[in-house]
């Protein structure tokens, strides 16, 4: 039962359920509390004292409907599932039909259907008008044999509920129509069943931003489903038996707010067969709550903080994280389920900004998702579909310790690079694969517009540039050569528009049409077109972050392309046998 906001019905609700199944069949009532801002969880716990069958599930913050189902399903353990609006618009005595629909017609899966010919509804007309119009779009883009996909009441088999929930992407509003679209893709059989219906809320949350965010959810699962065909191709999670030993590596300076942040995230983990290997530069002192070893250091870079960590880990498997990142509860569960397959080296995850960060932070971190900023490697910093990389950063990457002992550790001859070298060697010598996961994410705090933003980026644009000349074969993507080829196209047009005066208003449009479509790409779509409100500073303020994130990266990476080779640091490790192929699923 997800359950947001709802601290004036959850109790009587939650008793009201359980007055119905009790006598019925074994049930256990577990209430998913969304990250609510009010008293749901203290009555949801107050209820669940006096009662043995609720089973809470809490969410520190507001996630989706789609991620409360999941935690949900993750806490159960009946060989049905029964999902249910917790505000009981929905009685729960229908479940008892459902059931005997799944019987009857052999099904996986059995929803709710306001369409249903023996439907009772009380349900305003613009609702009706919406949800036709959205069966219209949903029968025509994925062919769901359906006529319903919203209503929030369905039971399922655990098996298929178990095959879609591993698999899910979207979080919010569209999750009921992915649910069903991957059970469908995969074969299961699908019934639907009448439901009385007593709607309460008005418009609900169908508001404009909620329908936007329907209608891209809904697009981007058509071409999940029907172009890539997405959800068969994924690999089947289980976690590795005997659980592992992971040893979690975590280079700092010294302790400090963020570090606190960032173990609260550890000690959080679902998976808790873990050590920790904090790096610091000297002795703290201090006395830790997590299960944790502290190895000074000294004042050295990253890179060799790292590779203590890994000459000290005792893990079968080595996760990377930084003291400025927090990982979700999921991270090392979601990140070990896939490696018993042995082609799959390394598992990483989203490095998102993190929540209740300051304005200048929340802008900076807006223009490193901003497609004319970060191109196709956007989902490094925000939630995208699974898939194979090339490399992947350091400060939320999961790696085997067998891969990185063949490797001889990370390579510190160009700092900036370990990651990119990382993923080279993983690729070319061992024979492995680099898997991104969406939900093994880490929230990291971002350093804020303008001044600590750019003398970051100006870092790493340097170091990037030097990487480039050591190994030009990592520039397949033009991604990074791109700004440095706009700062040598803006001076040497300059240039030309002061000596050649035709050349002047041809400059002069280049510099306008490159400005407009920058201010284009930075203006919040879904607040002009869906709610008519412009925040003219944010898009001002996003804009010259843009321009200037484009010129400091371009001077940046030609500075560090045109300095001199740098000696490499450590000795070619012997090559590494490369693993047996997978098993077929």
């Amino acid at each position: 039962m997800p359950a947001y906001r709802l601290g004036h019905a959850i109790a009587a609700n939650l008793e009201h359920v359980r007055t119905v199944f009790t006598g019925h069949l074994p049930f256990e009532i577990i209430p998913v509390d969304d990250g609510s801002d009010d008293n749901t969880r203290h009555e949801i716990e107050r209820t669940a004292a006096r009662y043995p069958e609720i089973l809470p599930v809490y969410i520190p913050e507001n996630a989706g409907k789609g991620a409360a189902l999941r935690r949900g399903f993750e806490a159960a353990r009946g060989n049905f599932v029964l999902l249910l609006d917790a505000d009981l618009d929905l009685p729960p005595e229908q479940a008892a039909d459902f059931f005997a629909v799944m019987e009857r017609e052999q099904a996986d899966v059995v929803i709710g259907s306001k369409m249903h010919p023996e439907s009772r509804l009380s349900y305003p007309w613009h609702r009706r008008v919406m949800s036709r119009l959205y069966y219209g779009l949903v029968k025509c883009l994925i062919g769901l044999p359906v006529h319903d996909t919203q209503t929030g009441i369905k039971l399922f088999t655990r098996e298929a509920l178990g095959y879609a929930v591993q698999r899910m992407l979207v979080k919010r509003f569209a999750f009921d129509l992915e649910l069903l679209a991957i059970i469908h893709n995969k074969g299961f059989a699908v019934a639907e069943a009448p439901v009385t219906l007593h709607f309460r809320a008005g418009f609900g949350c169908m508001h404009p931003r909620a329908v936007r965010q329907v209608m891209q959810d809904t697009l981007a699962i058509f071409y999940r489903t029907r172009i890539l065909h997405y959800y068969r191709s994924l690999w089947e999670l289980r976690l590795p038996e005997p659980p592992p030993l992971v040893s979690i590596v975590i280079p700092c300076t010294r302790p400090g707010p963020r570090l606190a942040e960032c173990l609260d995230g550890v000690r959080r983990q679902r998976y808790g067969n873990y050590e920790v290997i904090l790096l610091p530069d000297a002795t703290t002192g201090r006395t830790w709550q997590t299960p944790l070893r502290e190895i000074p250091t000294g004042p050295v870079r990253k890179v060799n903080k790292r590779n203590a960590g890994i000459r000290a880990a005792r893990g079968t498997f080595i996760a990377f994280l930084d003291e400025n990142g927090s990982p979700a509860e999921e991270w090392l569960e979601r990140a070990l389920g896939y490696f018993p397959h042995p082609d799959i080296a390394a598992v990483g995850g989203p490095l998102s900004a993190a929540r209740h960060d300051s304005f200048a932070a929340r802008i900076a971190a807006r223009i490193a998702t901003n497609p004319l900023v970060s191109g196709k490697y956007r989902y490094r910093y925000t939630p995208d579909r699974v898939r194979t990389v090339r490399d992947h950063p350091l400060g939320n990457l999961v790696v085997r310790t067998e891969v990185l002992q063949a490797l001889g550790g990370l390579d510190g001859s160009v700092p900036y690079g370990d990651d990119v070298h990382l993923g080279l060697e993983i690729r070319k010598r061992w024979g492995g694969k680099i898997v991104y996961d969406p939900w093994a994410q880490v929230r990291r705090h971002v350093a804020p517009l303008w001044l600590p933003h750019l003398r970051r980026l100006a870092r790493h644009a340097f170091r990037r540039g030097r990487f480039a000349r050591l190994y030009p074969g990592t520039l397949r993507s033009s991604i990074h050569v791109l700004p440095a080829l706009f700062v040598l196209a803006v001076a040497a047009g300059g240039v030309s528009a002061v000596f050649i005066p035709p050349l002047r208003p041809v400059y002069g449009y280049a510099l306008a049409i490159y400005t407009l479509l920058v201010l284009l790409g930075s203006v919040p779509w879904e607040s002009l077109l869906l709610r008519f409100r412009l925040h003219a500073a944010t898009t001002l303020i996003t804009a010259l972050g843009i321009i200037a994130t484009h010129a400091v990266y371009g001077i940046g990476f030609l500075a560090g392309g045109l300095t001199p080779r740098a000696p490499a640091t450590r000795p070619s490790p012997a090559p590494a046998p490369r693993p047996s192929p997978a098993p077929p699923d």
